[in-house]
């Protein structure tokens, strides 16, 4: 077995090292016909298999329903922060559409989506707060789905289900008829938890996410949307960016990012070897209960999400003392423990267990922080 260091980045991620043996193994000539992947025409017919699997393979994962649409697109999750209202805002007559904010990722595709109509906010964690009688700092809560306030006559509703910088995840989806808006659909961006846990369909009408989590390398885009939202695009969407034409042409509308699909193709078979995705979840949360545990028990690390609202993708923590952070991080280096900085905006560590980073990974990373806190605490 191929020893590697145990890679904790937030993304581009660790990816399954089956994914990247068999990648390797046919780099010069895939299946036979003397071509790489990366050389094929996307409309020849060795790339429509693997598209077609592709589709085929995910649709399995996920228990897609007939009635949506497949698509593999480019320019990543930022760039559906765009397309989304391009697509979707012309739905309804008012041209509004409502946000929960929740961190960084929220703030960004709410801040994009300004530039394509009425858009409002219908919950934000961006102030303290008191849960359970704690108080709890901004952006390290997820606000109670009873306390949003969306409107009826929105396009859409669009929330981050997990914020990969915060460490903050929403554990249920919410019932739109609950909420008394039963005809505004629920569009979620699910970029670092995507194929993680199951999503509920009868819940979500459009799911997207970038593949450099879970799902495969940088390059491609999945949009999982209901075909009754396919066909309302703004007349100032761009054709390439028209879910209809997407649709339409199999998600070959133009060239797509061949081999990005490809690879993400081969990590859905990786995935359906490894028990599909309700073994995967009960794996990942075995994995961050473990480093949880550890830091709720730790006085030399923190944890500030509150439990309710933790993310089992991304745990963020911090030092009791950071003028230790730059030798925590070289050390764990040194100790093949990688990526481990946290993001430049809230600083501190953070560790990325996605499903192709084992518990073997999150031992090791355990064992090491139990040392260093025994020497520094």
């Amino acid at each position: 077995m191929v020893m590697r260091p145990w890679n904790f980045s937030a993304g581009p991620s660790a990816l399954p090292l089956e994914v990247l043996q068999q990648a390797a193994a046919e780099m010069t000539d895939w299946h036979g016909c003397g071509m790489s992947v990366m050389e094929m025409s996307h409309r020849g017919k060795q790339f429509t298999q693997i598209r077609d699997e592709a589709e085929a393979d995910l649709r399995e994962l996920l228990a897609v329903p007939d009635d949506y649409e497949v698509l593999f697109m480019q320019g990543g999750a930022t760039a559906e922060n765009a397309i989304v209202p391009l697509n979707l805002i012309g739905r309804g007559q008012a041209g509004k559409a409502d946000y929960i904010l929740t961190g960084i990722w929220s703030n960004k595709s709410h801040k994009e989506a300004q530039r394509y109509g009425d858009i409002a906010v219908a919950a934000s964690s961006e102030t303290d707060t008191v849960i359970d009688g704690a108080s709890q700092a901004p952006w390290t809560w997820y606000p109670a789905a009873q306390d949003w306030k969306v409107r009826p006559d929105a396009s859409y509703l669009h929330l981050c289900s997990n914020e990969t910088i915060g460490g903050l995840e929403l554990a249920v989806l919410p019932d739109m008829a609950a909420l008394g808006v039963p005809d505004v659909p629920l569009v979620v961006d699910a970029s670092s938890h995507f194929l993680s846990r199951p999503i509920d369909f009868s819940k979500a009408a459009m799911v997207y996410a970038g593949a450099q989590k879970n799902a495969g390398p940088a390059g491609v885009t999945m949009v999982i949307i209901r075909k009754d939202l396919v066909g309302h695009a703004l007349p100032a969407c761009p054709t390439a960016f028209d879910y209809a034409n997407v649709a339409a042409a199999d998600s070959m509308f133009n060239t797509p990012p061949t081999y990005a699909i490809y690879i993400a193709g081969l990590v859905f078979k990786w995935l359906k070897r490894q028990g599909g995705v309700a073994a995967i979840e009960a794996a990942n949360q075995a994995k961050a209960q473990a480093l949880y545990a550890y830091l709720d028990g730790s006085g030399f690390y923190a944890n500030r999400v509150h439990p309710a609202s933790r993310s089992r993708m991304n745990v963020p923590f911090f030092l009791c003392d950071e003028s230790l952070n730059s030798e925590f991080l070289s050390q764990a280096e040194a100790a093949g423990l990688m990526q481990l900085k946290g993001h430049k905006s809230v600083g501190g560590m953070r560790a990325s267990i996605y499903n192709a980073v084992p518990l073997e990974a999150i031992q090791s990373l355990i064992s090491y922080m139990q040392d260093f806190e025994r020497r520094h605490g």
